[in-house]
């Protein structure tokens, strides 16, 4: 089974930024916990993250659901520059409620000069259906809420201009 939830927001920024910002730069600002979703803390083996098939492996703090260390394996499927990236999340290091991956999408397109859309879509996976009702519950309300504090997150990081640890 699959549970995709879908959210939107605009930024005022350039495309470039608005694209750039939530994969690029610095995870642990992105991630920075809530509620049962630990904070992200660092992250290994990403020499050539951003490009298309490269991968990260995600440590995060201990939290109610996890012990913290390795959590799990992120993956670039696709990127085309300014308008799409998709990841994978995967290889969950703790249980998950039964998911078996994440994919998420960044989808940006310029309304006009300086007002730039960004539909955010994640697809969850899960191996069983005997959890459906959890999964559901947890697709679309905690996983939804979840994806616009990190939307959130990265609007302030557009307005500090962060800086790119990755190209």
């Amino acid at each position: 089974m699959i549970y995709q939830v879908k959210i939107a927001t605009i930024y005022h920024c350039s495309l470039a930024q608005a694209f750039k910002t939530p994969m690029l730069c610095d995870v642990t600002k992105v991630h920075t916990g809530y509620g049962l979703m630990p904070k992200v803390v660092y992250c290994t083996e990403d020499q050539n993250w951003g490009q298309p098939g490269s991968s990260k492996k995600v440590f995060v703090a201990k939290s109610m659901t996890q012990k913290g260390g390795f959590a799990s394996m992120d993956k670039v499927i696709d990127r085309i520059e300014n308008k799409y990236w998709k990841i994978e999340v995967s290889d969950f290091q703790a249980w998950m409620l039964g998911f078996t991956k994440f994919v998420g999408e960044w989808e940006t397109t310029e309304m006009e000069a300086g007002k730039i859309l960004v539909n955010y879509t994640y697809t969850l996976h899960v191996g069983t259906a005997l959890l459906h009702p959890l999964n559901w519950l947890f697709a679309h309300t905690f996983w939804k809420t979840y994806m616009g504090r990190v939307l959130e997150n990265i609007r302030r990081m557009i307005e500090q201009d962060e800086p790119y640890l990755y190209e």
